[in-house]
């Protein structure tokens, strides 16, 4: 059985901003972070060296993405939806074949605390 994990969360502030912040977050999260002319992002990651591409499509708040590092490709689905004056993130991880289910755990655990530092680095600018 496949395992996913989707991490939800609101931001204090409307759909476009949000997702026209995510598109340029990789630095704010990586201080490394570079994007390369093919529109990959190449940083840093706690787990040695990674990079990522957005798929987007801003009028229906899609942010997926691919995200490559060494153990692992991860196709991962993001949306930004409008609720009002504010945003609703959703990220959808899905288990990669190539990792146990110890580290997908511990990834989870990470990107948990990765995700409540997006929301705040989205809600200060």
């Amino acid at each position: 059985m496949t395992r996913v994990r989707t991490i939800t969360f609101s931001v204090n502030k409307k759909t476009g901003d949000v997702f026209d912040a995510i598109l340029n977050i990789p630095p704010k999260m990586m201080p490394d972070a570079k994007k390369n002319n093919d529109g990959w992002w190449s940083f840093t990651t706690p787990w040695g060296p990674g990079k990522l591409k957005f798929n987007e499509n801003k009028q229906f708040g899609i942010l997926d993405h691919q995200f490559v590092e060494d153990e692992a490709k991860w196709n991962v689905p993001m949306r930004v939806v409008s609720h009002g004056e504010e945003s609703e993130v959703m990220i959808t991880l899905i288990k990669p074949d190539t990792i146990s289910d110890q580290l997908f755990d511990e990834r989870m655990n990470e990107m948990e605390k990765m995700m409540l530092d997006m929301k705040k680095i989205l809600e200060q600018n």
